[in-house]
């Protein structure tokens, strides 16, 4: 990994004055947290907060229970620190940990599918599906048909094979690269760009017989 320095800070004892944390790298940071800085595994969580909480967000379906999930993958990051080798970025390490935390929250499907049908708006925007939602200007009409292609959107996720939809919901999130989602699912970028595309080509042409003949 590169390494980000600000040369005005650094010295020839290789000790660090008044180093600004925007200006060190991933990599600096953890080196600095394994040695007792606070502020440093500070800044890294303030760095990937969004895409952890998105991770949980896509394995869960509620914003309640990702943010449990995501505060408790950055406390078992910390405590595995040492264990952080530098094989992959920390980044793509860290999601890795928040999406088998959010997993092990998803003790039953059950549960997990009755938050998700019962998802709210912010949840619903939260998970960008690849539909445009209702304007402000929608007609009554127009806001019941999306209504309703959203409740069988779901259903429809819910159907998928697990290693289809756990990928459908990583992409849905915008956050992450396919290899980062290879990283996180434990299979190939290639293979995880092929559940994507056939989990939405499965979901359109369900939806289709569904009557939903504009899905795009």
């Amino acid at each position: 990994m590169r390494r980000t320095v600000c040369a005005s800070n650094s010295n020839p004892t290789g000790k660090v004055r008044g180093l600004s944390i925007p200006c060190v790298s991933d990599a600096d940071l953890v080196a600095r947290a394994r040695a007792g800085d606070s502020a440093a595994f500070g800044e890294l969580v303030d760095r990937h907060r969004t895409a952890v909480f998105r991770a949980a967000l896509a394995a869960l379906g509620s914003h309640a229970d990702a943010d449990d999930a995501a505060q408790e993958a950055f406390v078992t990051a910390y405590q595995r620190l040492d264990t952080f080798r530098g094989d992959a970025s920390f980044k793509t390490w860290l999601l890795t940990i928040a999406w088998h935390q959010a997993i092990n929250r998803r003790r039953s499907l059950a549960r997990w599918w009755t938050r998700t049908v019962t998802m709210t708006p912010a949840d619903d925007a939260a998970n960008r599906p690849w539909f445009e939602p209702v304007s402000d200007s929608a007609t009554p009409e127009q806001t019941a048909a999306t209504r309703q292609l959203r409740q069988a959107l779901v259903v429809e996720i819910r159907s998928l094979p697990v290693k289809l939809r756990d990928a459908l919901l990583l992409a849905q999130s915008g956050e992450y690269t396919y290899s980062e989602m290879g990283a996180i699912l434990k299979a190939p970028a290639g293979t995880i760009k092929w559940r994507v595309s056939e989990a939405r080509r499965a979901i359109k042409a369900r939806l289709q017989r569904r009557g939903f003949v504009d899905v795009g």
